[in-house]
């Protein structure tokens, strides 16, 4: 009796000294969701009033260069009072709390994990609005990337091992095994997939560092370059005709930052020129100043009549995950 007691209290002790000399790891489940999905916590009488208007607008706003409207987030609402087991799962979660101080708070993996959590709240409509308008950008990047993140990760586990795109161009990118080779040649390639409504493409290939100037004119520079790249290399249906940026839509031009350098990015829509072609296009050009050359990652769809939001998400993750020897 005295050796059973003896090493109960033994164990107590170990379990006692264990909590107070190192903090427990936290355990959550893994999250959950479709891509673009974003899990919107607010009580009905907000989400059906100017807050909830104003949250449908912001991050509901329609897809820039895709040629219907589409939204940035599907959203689904649910009141607080039902944001309980499972509901909490999604890997992004906007919360909105009236009566509370104004604030935006940024939380990771609160419920599950990965996850991303932003909680707005305000006394009032008009503070919770007013911190809405002030934080958009960041809170649609983080939920942004995170999405990325998640596509990524789902692309990872079936890869296309294809090594000449790395011997060739000096790069390498993690596409899935359902896209195949179309074209390819020794600073060139055209990789596509079958999809039900038609073909998801990507465009690899240098160009020279002078290509493009900086500046008013670089937008105009790119579109004369991918112009000249599809009459060459993006025939059409019938014969002279070829890919082109559809002049009528004034195209997406930033700057931005990819593998860690500096990077031209255009949004918009193409077209085949003589032909009833068209579709959405996101083109990234790379400033490779190591390797003495622009270094051109473009992924088009061509999906007649259907959503394309979700598959230019794909290609975008796909162009992503670029990184250059």
């Amino acid at each position: 009796m005295k050796k059973i007691i003896l090493a109960t209290f033994s164990i107590m002790l170990f379990v006692a000294c264990k909590e107070d000399g190192a903090k427990a790891k936290r355990i959550v489940s893994s999250s959950s969701g479709n891509i673009n999905n974003l899990s919107v916590v607010i009580d009905n009488i907000l989400w059906e009033g100017p807050v909830g208007e104003h949250v449908r607008d912001v991050f509901g706003a329609e897809v820039y260069g895709l040629p219907q409207q589409e939204p940035l987030f599907s959203m689904s609402q649910m009141p607080t009072a039902i944001f309980t087991g499972f509901a909490r799962k999604n890997r992004t979660i906007l919360k909105i709390e009236k009566g509370k101080e104004a604030n935006t708070v940024f939380l990771e993996d609160p419920f599950a994990k990965p996850q991303k959590l932003v909680l707005i709240s305000g006394k009032t409509n008009m503070e919770i609005i007013a911190q809405i308008d002030k934080n958009a950008e960041k809170i649609i990047s983080v939920f942004k990337n995170e999405e990325i993140k998640e596509k990524q990760k789902r692309i990872r586990k079936s890869l296309n091992k294809n090594n000449n795109i790395e011997q060739k161009l000096g790069l390498t990118i993690k596409f899935p095994s359902a896209y195949r080779v179309a074209k390819e040649d020794s600073t060139f390639f055209w990789l596509r997939r079958d999809i039900k409504a038609g073909t998801l493409n990507i465009l690899l290939y240098e160009m020279p560092l002078n290509a493009i100037s900086d500046g008013d004119n670089a937008i105009n520079d790119v579109i004369k370059m991918r112009d000249s790249i599809g009459k060459v290399y993006i025939p059409g249906p019938i014969e002279g005709s070829y890919m082109i940026t559809e002049e009528a839509y004034t195209p997406f031009f930033k700057t931005t930052i990819l593998d860690n350098k500096p990077t031209f990015e255009t949004r918009s829509t193409w077209e085949v020129k003589n032909a009833f072609m068209a579709g959405p296009f996101l083109n990234y050009i790379i400033k490779d100043e190591i390797n003495n050359r622009l270094l051109v990652l473009e992924g088009f769809a061509f999906a007649p009549s259907v959503a394309k939001r979700d598959y230019m998400f794909e290609l975008e993750a796909i162009l992503r995950s670029v990184k250059i020897k």
